[in-house]
This record gives C-alpha cells, structure tokens and sequence, in this order.
C-alpha cells in the first residue's frame, strides 16, 4: 500500500473520522472585534493593575513611617511583602465566587462592584495611619476583586474562534499601560507637601495623609470607569436571578430565595450552570494548569529580578541603583504591551495555539540563565556594554514568555463545560493563580536568600529551582490538545 493511504496512515483520538477533499475545512472569515464594548473592558484593564501596583514604590517608606518595625530595616521588606501577598491571598478566597455570581446574576453587576471596591479600598488604604489599617484597606482590595476572572468571561463571550486571539492580544497591551503608570503615580506624587511645597505645602491634609493623594488617582480612575461601565457596557450573558432576589429585598409568593446550588443532575445543563464537581474534569484541569504554570515562573521571575539587579556582584548580582532597575523594568512592561498586539495573532495564526504556548514558556529558560551569565560577565570586565546586550535580551525574552498568558485564556475558556459556566470555570483558574501569585514571591526571595547566604551550587540554587519550575510548566503544556475548539 501507499504510505499516502488513508488506511494506512496513524490515528489518534484528535484525528477526524471522515476526511475527503470536499469535507476539508475552509478557513472562516474573520469576525471584526466589537470595538466600543471592547474598548470599555481594556479600560476596565488598565484600572485593575494601577489600583495594585500604584504602592509598590512607597511601600517601604510607608512602613517604615507607620512605626511597626520599630526602627528595624531587616522587616521593612517582611511588612511590603506582607501587604502585597495579602491582596492575593484574599482574591484567592473570593474571586471564584464572584465569578461563579456572575453567571447567575450577569457580568455587568459584579464589576459595579468590584469597582466600588477598589475605588473604596483605596481611598482607605491613603487614610491609614495604622498597619491594622492597612492590612484591612488590602484585604478589602483583594476581596472585592472579583473582577479579573469576569473580564476574562466578558472576552470570551464578545469574541468568537476567528477573532479571540486578536482580543488576548490587546489586553496584555491594556494591563502593561496600568503595571507602567500605576507606579509612575505612586512615585510621583507620594508625599507631595515634601516634594512640591510651592504647590501642596501649605495642605495640612496632605501633611497628615502624605499616602492619600497617589491612591486617590486610581481610587478616582477606578470611579470614573465605574460611571463608564454603568452607562454603556452591555451585558454579555442572560442573567437567571437579579440581585434583589438573591438578597430577598423582594417579597416572592412561591419557593424559597434563589440560590446558587446547581442544577438537579437529571436537568439538562446546556444552558445552566454546572456544579462544582463538574469543573474538576481533565480540559479544565489542564488549562488551569498551564495558566498557574505560566504564573508561577512569571511572578518567581519578577520577584527575582530586581533582587538580582540591586544584589552587589560580589554576592551574585549586578550592583544596579534603583533608578536604572526601576528604567529596566519599565522598558519590561513597555515592551511586553507592544510586542502583544503586534505578534500574537499572527504568530498563534501560524504556530496554532499549543506550540506557541510550549514556544512561549520555552523561551523562559535562557531568561533564567541569563541571570548567573550576566554576573559571571559582570565579575569579569564590570557591567560594560555585552552586559547591557543580554540585559535587553532578557526583556525580550520575558516579553515572548508572556505569549503563553493569551492561550490559556483561551484554553480554559474553551475548557468550559457549557457556555454558562465560563465565569465559574474562569473563577476557579483564577483562584490557584492567586495561590500561586501569594505563594510564589515568598518562595522564590527565601530561595534567593539561601543561594547567596550559604552558597549552594555556588550561589545557583535559586535558578535551578527557578529551572525546574519552567519545566514542571512545559510537562504541563504538552498535555494541552492540539485542537482549541471543535468548530
């Protein structure tokens, strides 16, 4: 027989059933974005990492003025670690049920109030005088951010298979906009009767609240997308319950208040929400997978980074001053916006979905092991120009790993059981990110800490276990199918 025969040829459980030339698949034309409701999503975008990331630079100092380290340096960096990992911690405990509210009362509701609660958490975060204070202010952030799994499901349900990798796209572009101008604000307009007494001097407010002004800016931003969503974005899915219900501010004749119990298993759940357990399935598991695989290098990476940049390089680093580190990582984010919406739909065009994942994440392993070449360099000649190269390489390769971040979006959407279960099934993908977000930092400093204090593998310890998360990831990701979607 000819290796060409049908007959002869290897089959796998992807492989179609019927294949003759007139069945072939012809390429679908493009479906164009819904530009004015998807517009109001990436502003939605660029207020969620601002309001987060608007007190990484006064963080410290903040600290250190509340009083509770009582003058000790060493647990400035425990007490901003702390506040950081406590708005994960807490969006790990709420964000799957925000997500799961949200395919019975509708999207829209529940960013209203994911929004009221930014806006809110951040208006008391600039008010405290108090680290008690602070921690609640962070908690409350966290926990009323249900909003980042439902924009996920708003995506997914604006878009179709021809044109949602151009939609994952531009949200990268959106998110790196508020990660590059949150810390902007927050380092220019801290303590602004210090720094601008010609113009805020004479302010005792901001004398007494010298935090407020910087957590004013998102925590009006976050307002104002509030009006914007309220007046014009439409909703995405049909709501089954409404609010009032769900909280019996109306009296009902017959049956008890609704609840968010699914289904009897004999109904049908084409069009209702699945229960809990159905989530746990082998799509959904392994698309959640890779998305908490891609987060945890990342997030270990980022954590690292700066560390290594501002560590002298006698003890492993590069010996970096703030304001350079903090132009690297700008550059970084800046980047990383660009080359998204530039490559990613032409690339997951040409690679498909699951190489450019494997593609993507690979990438992240001479990233890694840049970070020991480039203090082997600087040990030898001092941070000279071949330095600078490979620093740029290392932007470059961290903004091809954030390629993978797009797919499992699209993978965990597609994973979904039925179409009124996107929200719950982005909810609970959500919910081990955010573990691993709260977990990771942790890990990877103390990893970082012990390679230079006892020198394990000669100070290398740290990117080997930053190696074995990379490939702990890419065995993840190659049990993704070959084919997303089954139209």
């Amino acid at each position: 027989m000819s290796p060409n025969d049908p007959t002869t040829q290897q089959l796998d459980e992807e492989t179609p059933l019927l294949q003759s030339e007139r069945n072939a698949p012809v390429k679908k034309t493009q479906t164009p974005l819904p530009w004015r409701q998807f517009s109001i999503l990436l502003v939605l975008q660029i207020a969620e990492p601002m309001t987060s990331q608007v007190i990484s630079p006064f963080a410290p100092q903040l600290i250190r003025d509340i009083g509770i380290t009582h003058g000790d340096e060493a647990l400035v960096s425990f007490y901003v670690g702390l506040l950081h990992s406590l708005f994960f911690a807490t969006e790990a405990l709420t964000i799957f049920h925000w997500s799961r509210l949200s395919d019975y009362i509708g999207r829209k509701p529940v960013l209203l109030i994911g929004l009221f609660g930014l806006s809110f958490s951040m208006f008391c975060f600039g008010l405290s005088k108090t680290f008690w204070s602070l921690v609640i202010s962070r908690c409350l952030n966290g926990a009323l951010n249900g909003n980042i799994g439902v924009m996920k499901s708003m995506t997914a349900e604006m878009t179709d298979s021809t044109n949602v990798a151009r939609a994952w796209a531009y949200l990268p572009l959106a998110w790196s906009s508020g990660t590059t101008l949150g810390p902007l604000i927050g380092g220019a307009l801290a303590r602004p009767a210090d720094r601008f007494p010609k113009i805020f001097g004479g302010s005792e407010f901001l004398k007494k609240y010298p935090y407020f002004l910087p957590c004013a800016v998102p925590a009006t931003v976050s307002a104002l997308t509030w009006i914007v969503v309220f007046l014009y974005l439409k909703e995405t899915t049909i709501p089954r319950t409404n609010i009032s219900q769900l909280l019996s501010w109306k009296k009902r004749k017959t049956g008890p208040l609704p609840t968010l119990e699914p289904p009897p298993v004999s109904s049908s759940i084409s069009d209702k929400p699945v229960p809990i357990r159905a989530l746990f399935v082998r799509p959904v598991l392994i698309a959640t997978g890779s998305y908490a695989g891609i987060a945890l290098v990342d997030i270990a990476f980022r954590t690292v980074q700066p560390v290594f940049y501002s560590t002298p390089i006698s003890l492993g680093g590069l010996g970096l001053d703030t304001p350079t580190i903090g132009t690297i990582l700008a550059v970084q984010g800046m980047a990383s916006g660009i080359i998204q919406p530039l490559a990613f739909a032409k690339l997951h065009d040409i690679m498909g979905a699951k190489k450019l994942w494997l593609f993507s994440v690979t990438c992240a392993l001479p990233m890694v092991a840049l970070l020991p070449a480039l203090n082997t360099l600087a040990r030898f000649n001092g941070v000279v120009q071949s330095v600078w190269y490979l620093v740029a390489l290392q932007v470059f390769l961290m903004s091809s790993t954030n390629f993978a971040y797009g797919i499992s979006f699209m993978y965990i959407t597609a994973a979904s059981p039925n179409r009124a279960s996107v929200g719950a099934t982005n909810g609970f993908a959500q919910v081990i990110v955010s573990i691993m977000r709260a977990v990771g930092p942790a890990a990877a400093n103390s990893a970082f800490s012990i390679s230079i204090e006892r020198q394990y593998l000669g100070g290398n310890l740290v990117y080997c276990v930053m190696a074995s998360m990379v490939c702990v990831a890419i065995g993840i990701g190659v049990l993704l199918p070959r084919n997303m979607y089954a139209d």
